[in-house]
């Protein structure tokens, strides 16, 4: 700390060199804690709520629907104690941009989802309206939608009557238990029966059923005995936790995980070669600075301690910036995104990956510099040789 006096009047030796450095450095960490956050919301997932549920899928793809006769099969199986499905539907409403998820359901699918809070009387009416849908709080918000109110849907995979026109009545408005996953609160849901009967194209097939577990210690030998019932048949199935179902469906939109990833990497790969030409410059404006300093009695591990400890400084500063200005901006990102992303700020995680990679690119941009003016010649230094 004896020296922190001397790295901070050599860091800003060049004010508007450092300053632009800095702010680069900024920018690329508040990027990195801006989409690690958001990488974070999507592939967290499950809860002790859903810990006793599995999904079983087809082993193709969760897009290849399922017979309707799995279902008493698998209820049958021991260890099940309740079994719903659902079908995904994809239905537009106005415009692609007002994108939600929307899907058809079992008339016991909400059983196994208690913590999606339904007032009694909304829910009676559903069950008795078939053309009737639940929606989360968020999405009715969102929308300004009452109970009562028509909402229109335009299929883009199933018609009805050679028709993509489909309308249902708002019934039921949910509320998620746990405000953590608020997210969820973003669902249009509807009977499958009505579905069923009213599409062109599928019956009697559906996309994906739930599972509740007896016990969840059992989950294991469960999901092998359902994957059983249709080994070598044309609809295998894939039984998984529902965080990992969950973490599959998104992954059909886009791989999250993967895309951050490439972008950052290209992110630091330039940040490295921007800062280590940053660091590189300074040392050479100052080699006759530094040969001085060697003459009055500084050894070569102070000058490469000095050198290495400017670069990392450069570097913290500015990725401590960039992700104190993240984190103060993650409430408006998961304010914009409906409930989607539920993140108060950028997690604890995130900040320690920022803080191991801020000090890892400065040792990495400094050591070049820092070795040079470790081997400096002091002779040479101060004859400009």
């Amino acid at each position: 700390m004896k020296y922190l006096h001397l790295i901070w009047a050599a860091l800003f030796r060049s004010k508007t060199r450092t300053l632009l450095t800095l702010l680069s450095v900024v920018a690329a960490f508040l990027l990195f804690g801006m989409l690690d956050s958001v990488r974070v919301a999507f592939s967290s997932g499950g809860s002790v709520a859903g810990a006793d549920r599995l999904v079983v899928s087809s082993r193709l793809s969760i897009t290849q629907p399922l017979p309707y006769r799995l279902v008493a099969q698998i209820e049958a199986v021991p260890g099940v104690k309740q079994v719903a499905f659902a079908n995904w539907f994809g239905g537009i409403y106005r415009d692609p941009k007002n994108f939600f998820p929307n899907f058809a359901v079992s008339p016991n699918y909400l059983q196994l989802y208690p913590e999606y809070r339904v007032p009694a009387e909304q829910l009676k009416a559903f069950q008795a309206d078939q053309t009737g849908a639940i929606v989360g709080a968020s999405l009715a918000r969102r929308f300004g939608w009452k109970i009562g109110d028509t909402i229109p849907l335009q299929a883009t995979i199933f018609p009805k009557n050679g028709s993509n026109d489909w309308s249902f009545t708002l019934r039921g408005i949910y509320e998620m238990e746990d405000r953590k996953r608020a997210g969820e609160e973003n669902q249009l849901m509807f009977h499958w029966k009505y579905f069923d009967e009213a599409n062109d194209y599928m019956h009697g097939r559906i996309g994906w059923l739930m599972v509740r577990l007896d016990d969840v210690d059992q989950a294991s030998r469960v999901a092998l005995a359902i994957d059983a019932l249709s080994q070598n048949s044309d609809h295998e199935t894939k039984t998984q936790t529902e965080q990992a179902f969950n973490q599959a469906f998104i992954k059909q939109f886009a791989d999250i995980g993967l895309i951050v990833s490439a972008i950052m990497g290209a992110v630091f790969f330039t940040l490295l070669l921007l800062t280590g030409n940053t660091m590189a410059q300074a040392v050479r404006e100052r080699i006759p600075e530094l040969a001085v300093m060697k003459t009055i009695g500084f050894s070569d591990r102070s000058v490469l301690g000095l050198v290495l400890a400017e670069s990392i400084l450069l570097i913290v500063l500015g990725g401590l910036l960039g992700l104190g200005l993240a984190s103060a901006l993650m409430p408006m990102v998961s304010s914009l995104s409906g409930g989607t992303i539920q993140l108060p700020t950028v997690p604890a995680g995130t900040w320690l990956v920022g803080l191991a990679l801020m000090v890892g690119i400065g040792v990495v941009v400094g050591v070049l510099p820092a070795l040079r003016a470790m081997r400096l010649n002091i002779v040479d230094a101060l004859a400009g040789r």
